[in-house]
């Protein structure tokens, strides 16, 4: 059912681009991209905006979050023609939009904003819980055991800076370029459980959950420190088991950040812009 005033106005014919923030438990979708047959987020959201306005729109994400995975502050775009004010697309959109996702903030934003392509950065974060707790295990990866959180900790800075993450990605036959720059890694202890706080400006597919792996590996002493930095180095990684890929559920997209002023960033980077 499409709204109306003082939401809706369907005679205007300026275009107006959208930025929206997202949030979303993930556990029911089969990822951000839209897929035929598949419940995801980009075609739910698609879906709703057309219901609401009647425009078929592109929905642009800054991050192709994987199936299961969540986000507090996923970034996506569309142009609209439509005459709501921007800050209105939260009301209409939530009013449609099943319990699971929702849009947190809406604002007007300039032709030369590009979700995807502007952002600067983008902070992920993954929890390891030791609580069986469904409150917790929904959106955290059960391990039950102690871990050594000061080694686990020391093996994190060795990631920080310019590295070859190739042996911290999946489908890596289709990224020639596995080069990446992690800005920071801040590990907590919360309650029960370990947060892992990683900030770059891109990351390659299963990137973050294999960072995580290796590790969970280090807290529970089935690798060492040193060979977190040795699977950085092309020389020695393929000697080494590469870290376990850890379940998408405990992986959420805090927040993707921007510039005071838009630009296209691939004009600067040679490399896939998206990850998990």
């Amino acid at each position: 059912m499409r709204l109306s005033r003082p939401f809706l106005n369907l005679s205007t014919k300026t275009s107006q681009r959208i930025k929206l923030v997202v949030a979303y438990d993930g556990t029911e979708f089969s990822g951000w991209a839209a897929q035929r047959d598949l419940r995801t987020i980009q075609g739910t959201l698609r879906d709703t905006v057309r219901q609401v306005s009647g425009e078929d729109c592109e929905i642009v994400g800054a991050s192709r979050t994987d199936a299961g995975a969540h986000a507090r502050g996923q970034v996506c775009h569309f142009d609209s023609t439509v005459a709501i004010e921007p800050e209105h697309w939260v009301y209409v959109l939530n009013w449609q939009l099943p319990k699971d996702i929702s849009v947190v903030k809406a604002e007007g934003v300039n032709e030369g904003f590009h979700a995807r392509f502007s952002a600067r950065s983008r902070l992920y974060q993954y929890r390891i819980t030791r609580n069986r707790d469904p409150r917790y295990t929904r959106v955290a990866h059960w391990y039950p055991k102690e871990l050594d959180f000061d080694k686990m900790e020391e093996a994190a800075k060795l990631l920080i800076g310019e590295h070859d993450f190739r042996a911290f990605g999946e489908e890596l036959n289709e990224i020639p370029n596995s080069v990446r720059v992690i800005h920071s890694i801040k590990l907590r202890r919360v309650r029960h459980e370990i947060w892992i706080d990683i900030v770059g400006a891109a990351f390659m597919r299963g990137m973050m959950r294999r960072i995580s792996g290796g590790l969970l590996e280090v807290g529970r002493g089935r690798r060492t420190v040193a060979e977190i930095g040795q699977l950085l180095d092309p020389l020695l990684r393929d000697k080494l088991m590469w870290p376990v890929v850890l379940p998408a559920h405990g992986l959420t997209l805090q927040t993707v950040s921007y510039g005071r002023h838009f630009r296209d960033i691939r004009a600067l980077m040679t490399n896939d812009l998206t990850d998990e």
